[in-house]
């Protein structure tokens, strides 16, 4: 196996996506399919694996050395509100692990936002009331206007969704269980979904499970919402299955960056950056992204200027 592995995504097609990804990553969508709505950069999900020259990730590497998936989403619409469940709920309904996740605001239009966590007083009885009268859940939600270089972490239990006209980056567990709660009383038309004024399933019992309804999981200080990231060096985030970093590069100084215990992934976001281990050398462009697998010795060099997330 090689020391840097740069990565090609996993094109998933949403009945949500824009057009931004399919032309940032030179993806051809047919007439008769959804726009991409996301791009796995770094994946080792058998549903959607990355791949490489040395093959497909789920085939080379495993879920215990990439825990973690890292993506670029794009949305034209407001995606659902929807919840993941934690660990032990997914291990015993769905035989998966749980999905905890993050957001790094990428762009978005004016007014633009997200909808993450209960405003104050919203208990399980109302939420499900709501539901059953199919009013407008998202005056149950906070919502929070965004812009580039803004971060939010969602726990396992946040009722969250991701409004129109926003593009991120998500690192998350390594996880594909969503629970649709509400889907805005939408019904797709053929020329978006393929089907004709249909609506989406939702999954309201297994929603009402896990959605955590407590005020003080609801309060913006558990999501850890941070502005301006890019300005700085920071350590975002550290949970059991991935720690992430952002950092911001301005001159062409190198700088040497250790992990352990899992593979370790780099995605640039702006600029271009030098990635160096052992003897190998690669450059990667903006929204490109590569793997540095386990050896012996488990750091690596940057040089360049640019933003990038390391993902260890």
């Amino acid at each position: 196996m090689k020391s840097i592995i740069v990565l090609k995504p996993f094109a998933s097609h949403k009945i949500w996506g824009g057009s931004l990804l399919s032309r940032l990553k030179n993806i051809e969508v047919p007439s008769d399919r959804d726009p991409v709505g996301e791009t796995w950069e770094v994946s080792a999900h058998a549903d959607g694996p990355s791949q490489s020259d040395c093959g497909a990730l789920n085939e080379i590497s495993s879920l215990e050395e990439i825990p973690y998936l890292v993506k670029f989403i794009d949305t034209s619409e407001n995606l659902s509100v929807q919840v993941h469940p934690g660990d032990d709920y997914a291990q015993k309904h769905e035989n998966s692990k749980g999905k905890s996740e993050c957001w790094v605001i990428l762009d978005a239009k004016d007014g633009a936002g997200i909808y993450l966590g209960l405003k104050k007083g919203v208990t399980k009885g109302s939420l499900k009331s709501s539901l059953e009268k199919k009013e407008d859940l998202s005056l149950s939600l906070n919502f929070y206007p965004v812009s580039r270089g803004d971060f939010f972490y969602v726990p396992a239990g946040t009722i969250h969704a991701i409004g129109k006209d926003v593009f991120l980056a998500e690192v998350q567990q390594c996880s594909d269980i969503t629970y649709r709660v509400w889907d805005w009383n939408r019904l797709w038309d053929a020329n978006k979904s393929g089907k004709n004024g249909e609506a989406r399933e939702l999954h309201i019992d297994k929603s009402l499970d896990v959605i955590r309804f407590d005020e003080e999981f609801n309060h913006r200080l558990n999501f850890k919402v941070q502005n301006n990231i890019f300005d700085q060096d920071l350590k975002l985030l550290e949970l059991k299955d991935f720690e992430l970093f952002s950092y911001n590069k301005d001159d062409e100084s190198e700088i040497e960056i250790s992990f352990g215990d899992r593979f370790a992934s780099i995605l640039v976001l702006e600029g271009s950056i030098t990635v160096s281990r052992n003897s190998e050398n690669h450059q990667l462009n903006q929204y490109q992204a590569a793997l540095l697998p386990l050896e012996e010795v488990n750091n690596f060099k940057v040089s360049g200027k640019g933003i990038f997330l390391i993902i260890k």
